[in-house]
């Protein structure tokens, strides 16, 4: 069959078909975002704190909008049921799900995606039932973070041990990935009975739906590396050439784990405060949790972040001194031209 180069580092088929992507070769949302060699950039939503009336909040999706016109490549959104004043920061105010079906209505091409869903505090049957219908309203634009939780408070509230999320997690992956892909499943679990006479409707646009697991997740980098479809990864150090360096370390790491060498992306985040300055030097604040930074020194961090193997990077502007709209403008207009969102199928029409 005749290859052809991409301009992506990575050969296509001669049907236009990346052969790195796998199942996922004709997902918009995952080949907007992911390729071999190659960054790409997003935001984590809110773009600004609520500040404890959700009046204030008014004014994000027009910036959100013109992001997706702008070409970004993903949008973020959080699961935190509960506001615990213990981290001094809210994180998220709307739920998941009700979140990426208002941006899936809103926006056109950008990818949207969990990070993370909680699976660990929600039960399989549902996480994949909400999974696969914003797939389906978004024309295939989803991407699944998921992750076991770390704020304990949420736990006892819904009744769960805090101590067990470990094992719901590696029984609840598993079983959502297979409710997603299957038809009248036979399942027989302490989460799940099912006798093959019922069947998780809709299915998503492709076939399946990308599993990104966050952080450790109290799981194993083998058990990662086998269950998922890509790793978000926290940042480590980010204002100094080191901090790159060693996270690149840990992604090679797991990826010798992969078997038989398959693409998986990984993902990281970082906290900005983005100085007008663009020259202004990467400084960290409030203990490395954001980095203040130029526009420049953000370039070469994104930089050495893909030189060390990172797909995609999430910036989050909500803890910035700026206005976000002008942070998330020059982000569009500065950032982006350097590591610029992939070519990928279209978003397909909603089923709607």
């Amino acid at each position: 069959m005749s290859q052809k180069n991409t301009g992506t580092g990575v050969l296509e088929n001669g049907a236009g078909k990346p052969e790195w992507a796998g199942r996922f070769a004709h997902h918009p949302g995952y080949r907007r975002m992911f390729a071999p060699g190659r960054l790409t950039v997003g935001l984590f939503l809110p773009l600004w704190q609520y500040p404890g009336e959700l009046e204030a909040m008014r004014g994000q999706g027009d910036v959100v909008r013109r992001a997706d016109r702008g070409g970004l490549a993903g949008l973020w959104v959080r699961d935190i049921p509960l506001h615990d004043r213990q981290f001094g920061d809210v994180g998220q105010v709307y739920d998941p799900w009700t979140y990426l079906a208002w941006l899936s209505a809103h926006t056109e091409q950008i990818a949207l995606a969990s990070g993370s869903v909680v699976t660990t505090l929600r039960h399989p049957i549902d996480v994949a039932k909400q999974a696969a219908s914003i797939d389906r309203l978004s024309g295939g634009r989803l991407v699944l973070g998921v992750a076991s939780g770390d704020r304990a408070s949420e736990f006892p509230a819904y009744g769960i041990p805090f101590d067990q999320r470990a094992g719901r997690f590696a029984e609840s992956l598993p079983l959502v990935r297979r409710l997603l892909t299957e038809s009248f499943p036979r399942v027989s679990s302490p989460l799940a009975h099912l006798t093959g006479t019922t069947d998780l409707l809709p299915k998503p646009t492709v076939g399946d739906i990308p599993l990104i697991v966050t952080g450790s997740s109290r799981q194993s980098e083998e058990w990662i590396a086998e269950h998922s479809d890509g790793w978000l990864v926290y940042p480590g150090i980010t204002h100094t050439a080191e901090g790159p360096a060693q996270l690149g370390a840990k992604i090679a790491g797991w990826r010798s784990k992969i078997r038989g060498g398959e693409f998986k992306p990984v993902i990281t985040n970082e906290w900005i405060d983005l100085a007008e300055d663009p020259a202004h030097p990467p400084t960290p604040l409030r203990g490395g949790f954001v980095l203040r930074t130029g526009r420049n020194a953000l370039i070469e961090q994104l930089g050495r972040w893909q030189d060390h193997g990172v797909n995609h990077v999430a910036l989050g502007v909500q803890h910035g001194s700026r206005p976000a709209a002008e942070a998330v403008a020059e982000i569009v207009e500065c950032v982006l031209p350097h590591f610029p969102t992939l070519d990928a199928p279209p978003a397909r029409p909603a089923l709607w």
